[in-house]
């Protein structure tokens, strides 16, 4: 069988402006004010004018060294025109022309640094012309200097060539220092993409630095080496000559030096994925920065954690860094600063999927880099903005940035950014269907990524290449591509990209009907993941264009082929680590625990297997690291071989699956799994079914998998092997379903009964018999995609309601839940409820409208009425200032008000307080992590999941929503699939409160009160702490005692209610 896999949205780079600009701020800027203007001797009445002059200079200076910009402009403006007054002109021509020449580069580089460069380029030419008039040539070469970096930072790098190298001539000429303008040409042609060559002109400017002992510029060269090394993708290199130039910043005392470099080597641990390192290396810089008084430093470093949050989903702190960045940029008026702050910004709000939000940002910073002439920034964020238009499917918006990017990319000579918007061009082309067109310019972009040596870049191009060569179902050339890719990002290091495309070989096997080969490289893909999960290693800012949508589509695949081989064992494993895989495509960074990071087990054959397939790509990646002027004639002649190994490799993909050395270890592996001993040895089975026995409810574990073209359910039980059912229905029959039960069970004069059944028949009945067999009384159920909207409780056998018969319990994933007992606690109670007023909520771009729940009060009443010493919140008083400082303290946490779960956003998902206080589910994983450890239970009553009436989502909100209570510390959490607003949850909610209280578990307690509901009989809550409920339950519609009421046994009124986490 054929897998059907989705296209994701193509990128292959975002692009991150820079934060901490080492190279720029490493650089040692030539400026006369470092020389004392001369007072003359001659004693006149102007002399007090030219004291006066003296003076304010001076003050500038001062200004000027405490980082108060503004300040420093302001004396030095009043220095000037005193220079300009004709009487001291006339009284001291050559002192004041150089004063002015001396000060007209001052005022430039104030400017510079506010980001203010046509002003800095102004000021710069009219020193340079005086400058060389009264032949200061050292002032000359300083002013040159500046002039240079200007037009670097505005990205006008053949300018600022052009400068440099007039500098250099200029050094060599009056034998001044060559290793200043050295430094700056390699960084020049550094932000140019062109790496080996700056590469090349700072190993030059090091020799000369370390000839004159210049220790400071050492270290500034050494930094500098640094981020080409990490430019490059070669980050072992660039720790080395980072480390030592921080040892040499800390050596000489130069603290703002040394903040530099340590952003610089929180650069380096970023685009390693190593979050925890980056954010220390980023807190020392801000904590210098604060320190020296280096404000733009403390924006970097601020903007530079913003990243590193935003990178690992923690996006409310993240954009309160950049909050504070942007504040920072524009109280010191840095334009080009608050124009990477603001592109950055937009960076966060794309992955929180908020894309007006995103585009918004991106058209300000846009703004801002078109005003200062930011070629370069602009060209960034214009690329940006394509990607967002991509993500949002407008393909031909995307293009058109792209190719506006393009062309300035190409007018400055960006060779870096040329590749990229050529790559994310290709990828766009792909979209559309265009594969030739695309494959045209991945070719261009892979060129340049050769060519200026950046390995990220060509890793991107060759795997995109063989997309495109896939969709055009030319698979030879796929798998060629594949494979190149796969090694190169072996070679450099790239877990993410590793997983990536391991996975797409994976996937382009198992088009191929090659089953067992697809496994393997599966499998290797998920154990890649689990262990950057394990890690907190997201993925790196060069992403690469997916073959398939999410990451947990690769899980679903793999169990898949591992079901159709019957090996459910293994399949149980990958779909509890598919759950943890799609809270994190939901919630970004959800770490791993000791049970996923093991990943899978790779059998020998299977390991042989894949080794044999990528071995030819891998030492081709390795002897391609060699420059070919190097290689030895060996290596040379391997390096042939080996090409024409994968040239044939590619001509006859399958003939080399055929060949007989790959069918004898097919062989070796089908033989082995042949021998079920070795699966049961797999620890982690062991362990859950122990959890399972200790239970000692006789709970079994339940996982569906939704397919295309079937559903497969896989049963785990205390005493046996997994058991695997394979239910004939398509998932569109199936979805048609879900919406259908769903209708129903929302309208209370509706039979729900037949759609009921034939879901029973569906996720039930092939288990039946065997649950029958083994005693089965609580079903542990972990619901796959769209199920996650069906309250199982309500599923029908003809007879009864499922839970009439069984305890239900949800759980996220088996690896995630700790099934150990806890000590059954004498409740203490937190109940708050929003009753009274109304609050408009921003949800996306919509505002809804949210009223008191009338009923929600008469809830919580009854709560404390029942429970004395409960505490009780309503209204104003509901406010998170009030609740969470408290909410530890209690065991059960009841909040009946509004709250919505909104898939693929958990920024927008919320619960809404009783003051209009909201908190979003990204705020809850952000705030709440750990904190309410000894709470038992908490319960949503009023909750509601946003299904359509003919799109149906993944559930996702409503895992993550479990997950993350789990993660606060909550053992479970209770919440309604959709809100119940004639009072119906009150007699829930009492029913339950009333079984609890006569000592049964959340999940005993639940469903004895869904029963009481279901019949009426109020009896089946009562237990050892009473012989029946120890008050009446009234339905206050009625006003009618539960016993006699009968308009309560419709789902609708009891079946929303699902427990998730841990409730025996």
């Amino acid at each position: 069988m054929k897998l059907l896999l989705r296209f994701p949205s193509p990128l292959i780079l975002l692009y991150l402006l820079p934060i901490t600009l080492l190279a720029t701020l490493l650089l040692t800027p030539e400026h006369t004010p470092a020389q004392e203007v001369p007072i003359p001797s001659t004693a006149t009445d102007t002399t007090a004018r030219f004291e006066e002059a003296v003076r304010l200079y001076q003050q500038g200076l001062q200004h000027f060294q405490v980082n108060q910009i503004q300040e420093a402009i302001q004396s030095w403006q009043q220095t000037l025109e005193i220079f300009r007054e004709p009487d001291v002109q006339a009284t001291f021509p050559e002192d004041s022309r150089r004063g002015e020449g001396a000060v007209l580069g001052n005022l430039a580089m104030a400017y510079g640094n506010l980001g203010q460069y046509q002003e800095a380029i102004a000021f710069s030419q009219q020193s340079l012309v005086i400058l060389r008039e009264v032949g200061d040539r050292q002032g000359e070469g300083s002013i040159l200097n500046n002039l240079g970096l200007i037009y670097s930072n505005l990205g006008q790098y053949q300018q600022a060539i052009a400068i440099y190298e007039q500098r250099l001539a200029l050094a060599r000429e009056t034998g001044d220092r060559q290793y200043v303008p050295l430094s700056n040409l390699g960084n020049a042609y550094q932000r140019l993409g062109q790496y080996l060559r700056a590469i090349e002109f700072y190993e030059q400017s090091l020799a000369m630095a370390r000839e004159a002992s210049d220790r400071a510029e050492e270290g500034d060269i050494l930094g500098l080496l640094g981020s080409a090394y990490r430019e490059l993708g070669q980050y072992p290199q660039a720790l080395e000559q980072l480390e030592q130039s921080l040892a040499i910043a800390r050596e000489v005392g130069n603290r703002r030096a040394e903040g530099n470099v340590l952003g610089g080597l929180g650069n380096v641990y970023f685009d390693l994925g190593q979050y925890p390192q980056a954010i220390a290396r980023y807190e020392q810089q801000l904590t210098i920065a604060r320190e020296v008084a280096n404000r733009l430093g403390e924006s970097d470093a601020l903007a530079s954690l913003g990243n590193t949050y935003s990178n690992v989903g923690q996006y409310r702190q993240a954009l309160d860094l950049f909050d504070q960045s942007l504040t920072i940029t524009r109280e010191i008026g840095d334009l080009r600063s608050e124009g990477n702050t603001l592109n950055n910004m937009g960076l966060a709000y794309m992955r929180l999927g908020q894309y007006p939000e995103a585009i918004a940002r991106y058209e300000q910073s846009l703004a801002i880099s078109r005003e200062i002439d930011n070629r370069r920034g602009e060209g960034a964020v214009l690329g940006n903005l394509g990607i967002t238009y991509a993500y949002l499917g407008q393909y031909q918006e995307a293009i058109a940035r792209y190719e506006q990017q393009l062309t300035i990319t190409r007018e400055i000579g960006d060779r870096q950014g040329e590749g990229i918007a050529l790559g994310n061009l290709g990828s766009a082309y792909r979209r559309l269907g265009r594969n030739e067109e695309g494959i045209e310019r991945h070719e261009q972009s892979l060129a340049i990524a050769r060519e200026i040596g950046d390995r990220e870049g060509e890793g991107s191009n060759l795997g995109n290449l063989g997309n495109a060569y896939r969709n055009l179902g030319q698979y030879q050339e796929a798998l060629d591509y594949y494979q190149q890719a796969l090694a190169l990002t072996q070679a450099i290091g790239n877990r993410s990209s590793e997983g990536l495309w391991l996975s797409n070989i994976g996937s382009l096997l198992a088009e191929q009907d090659q089953s067992e080969l697809a496994i393997v490289f599966y499998k290797q893909s998920v154990n890649i993941r689990e262990a950057i999960r394990n890690d907190l290693r997201g993925l790196p800012q060069a992403q690469q264009d997916a073959f398939t949508e999410t990451i947990a589509d690769d899980y679903r695949a793999l169990a898949d082929l591992l079901l159709q081989q019957n090996r459910v064992l293994e399949a149980q494993r990958v779909l509890d680590l598919l759950r943890v895989q799609e809270l994190d495509d939901y919630l970004r960074g959800v770490r791993g625990t000791a049970q996923t990071e093991s990943g899978i087990d790779l059998r020998d054959p299977e390991l042989e297997l894949s080794n044999r397939v990528i071995a030819i790509g891998y030492e081709l990646a390795q002897l391609r690291e060699v420059p070919p002027n190097q290689l030895s004639e060996e290596q040379l002649q391997r390096l042939a071989e080996l090409d024409a190994l994968q040239r044939e490799l590619a001509e006859d993909f399958q003939g080399f699956i055929n060949s007989p050395e790959i069918q004898a270890l097919v062989a070796q592996l089908d033989a082995d799994l042949q021998e079920q001993d070795v699966l049961a040895r797999m620890d982690e089975f062991v362990n859950l079914q122990n959890n399972l026995r200790a239970i000692d409810q006789n709970a079994v574990l339940i996982y569906p998998l939704i397919l295309d073209d079937r559903l497969e359910l896989v049963l785990v039980t205390p005493f046996s092997e997994p058991a695997r059912y394979s239910v004939a229905v398509e998932q569109a029959e199936l979805n048609a379903a879900i919406v259908a039960f769903r209708q129903a069970l929302d309208d209370p004069n509706s039979n729900p009964e037949p759609i009921a059944q034939q879901l029973y028949e569906w996720l039930v009945a092939p288990m039946a018999n065997d649950l029958e067999a083994i005693g089965a009384e609580t079903l542990l159920y972990a619901p796959d995609g769209a199920l996650r909207y069906v309250p199982l409780a309500a599923l029908h056998n003809g007879d009864q309601w499922l839970i009439e018969r069984f305890r239900i319990n949800h759980i996220t994933a088996a690896s995630l839940q700790d099934f150990t007992l806890r000590p059954d606690p004498q409740p203490q109670i937190l109940a708050a409820a929003f009753s009274e007023g109304a609050f408009e909520v921003q949800i996306g771009q919509r505002s809804i409208s949210y009223n008191g729940l009338p009923f929600a009060g008469i809830e919580v009443e009854n709560l404390t009425a029942a429970f004395p010493g409960t505490t009780q919140l309503m209204n104003e008083n509901f406010s998170r200032t009030r609740v969470e400082p408290i909410m530890d303290s209690h065991t059960i946490v009841h909040f009946a008000t509004h709250a919505a779960f909104v898939p693929g956003s958990p920024a927008d998902s919320f619960i809404l307080f009783g003051n209009g206080d909201r908190l979003t589910l990204q705020e809850i994983r952000e705030e709440w992590n750990g904190r309410f450890n000894q709470v038992d239970l908490i319960v949503l009553s009023a909750c509601e999941t946003a299904l359509g009436d003919d799109i149906l989502g993944s559930g996702e909100e409503i895992l993550g929503f479990g997950y993350l209570m789990q993660q606060a510390g909550a053992a479970a959490a209770i919440a309604s699939l959709w809100q119940v607003n004639d009072g119906g949850t009150q007699v829930l909610m009492d029913a339950f409160y009333a079984a609890l209280n006569n000592g049964y578990s959340k999940a005993d307690a639940l469903q004895r009160a869904q029963i009481a509901l279901i019949t009426s009989d109020q009896t089946v809550l009562a237990g050892e702490r009473g012989t029946e409920a120890d008050y009446d339950i009234i339905d206050l519609r009625t006003g009618q005692p539960l016993s006699q009421s009968s308009g309560l046994a419709h789902p609708h009124y009891w079946a929303p209610f699902i427990l998730i986490g841990n409730g025996l």
